[in-house]
């Protein structure tokens, strides 16, 4: 059952909203290609409950709205331009924006489920997936946190690329806490769109590792020596983590941000006064 038939089955006249959890990616390589559907990351990362609510009106020529205010989304315009549809799209946000938190390919994955119900374009939900993430690849603001956020969990991208092309597995997630604290946001474009060759390798390798032994503590262990082989760390995220692991915690950054997560209540328990979340095992939907 794709998502739209699934809301169409809901007795309320309500206008539908998506919500898709944020994601935060551990590690990844970059997998370039002709075709934004088959470019995208290899990697992996948690979806987190704290995410992004997405609303579309029909209108006459496409906008964005993130928290009240108009914004350009390249990633959210190129979504609906791929559906031949242009709406007022609002977007409110749990989490803060350029942060590694993947508000964007969120806004673009909620704008595209809740434009497919609202415009009857009765598209597969593997195809609105799709969509997204090759808008968001060619926005240049994200590799892999559409599929991501789409799944839920811990998901390992094991293949990069839309449904069709990429694989996905995943890491066992029990109700898990997260902690996260942001010093910054960093712009995703520049780093992706510059030399990636020593931060791809660093992410095989840390691909690889973490796949021999898939568990959310490894994971962060993975993390950790991919930020610090792609050379990604910052001293305040550096400083945080080393904080976290002093007080007996599992902590990592957040690509691409100034940002540290950690599991349970490491950054609480470090001294620092995180915000948190649990991880989300549900994925992106209607609400």
């Amino acid at each position: 059952m794709t998502v739209a038939e699934s809301h169409r089955e809901s007795p309320t006249d309500e206008p539908p909203q998506a919500f898709v959890p944020g994601h935060v990616t551990g590690l990844f390589s970059v997998h370039p290609a002709d075709d934004p559907r088959k470019a995208g990351s290899r990697g992996a990362g948690l979806a987190l409950s704290a995410g992004v609510t997405v609303t579309v009106v029909p209108a006459d020529e496409t906008t964005v709205e993130l928290d009240g205010e108009t914004v350009e989304m390249e990633a959210v315009t190129g979504t609906l331009d791929r559906l031949d549809v242009s709406a007022a799209v609002r977007v409110e946000s749990d989490l803060p924006v350029s942060a590694g938190f993947g508000v964007s390919g969120g806004a673009a994955l909620g704008a595209v489920l809740v434009a497919n119900e609202r415009f009857d374009l009765e598209r597969t939900e593997n195809e609105l997936v799709s969509v997204a993430h090759a808008a968001e690849v060619a926005a240049g603001t994200g590799l892999g946190d559409v599929v991501a956020q789409a799944r839920g969990g811990a998901p390992l991208r094991c293949e990069p690329g839309a449904p069709g092309h990429g694989e996905l597995n995943g890491i066992a997630t029990p109700p898990t806490r997260v902690e996260y604290v942001s010093f910054g946001g960093r712009s995703t474009g520049e780093i992706i769109g510059g030399d990636v060759e020593t931060l791809t390798q660093a992410g095989e390798r840390a691909l690889a590792a973490l796949r021999d032994a898939p568990t959310l503590p490894h994971l962060f262990a993975c993390s950790r020596a991919f930020a610090k082989d792609a050379d990604l760390l910052t001293p305040s995220v550096e400083r945080a983590i080393d904080d976290v692991r002093d007080a007996g915690g599992e902590a990592a950054m957040a690509m691409l941000g100034e940002t540290v997560i950690a599991l349970g209540d490491g950054l609480t328990r470090a001294g620092y006064e995180p915000a948190s979340c649990e991880i989300d095992r549900a994925g992106a939907r209607l609400v």
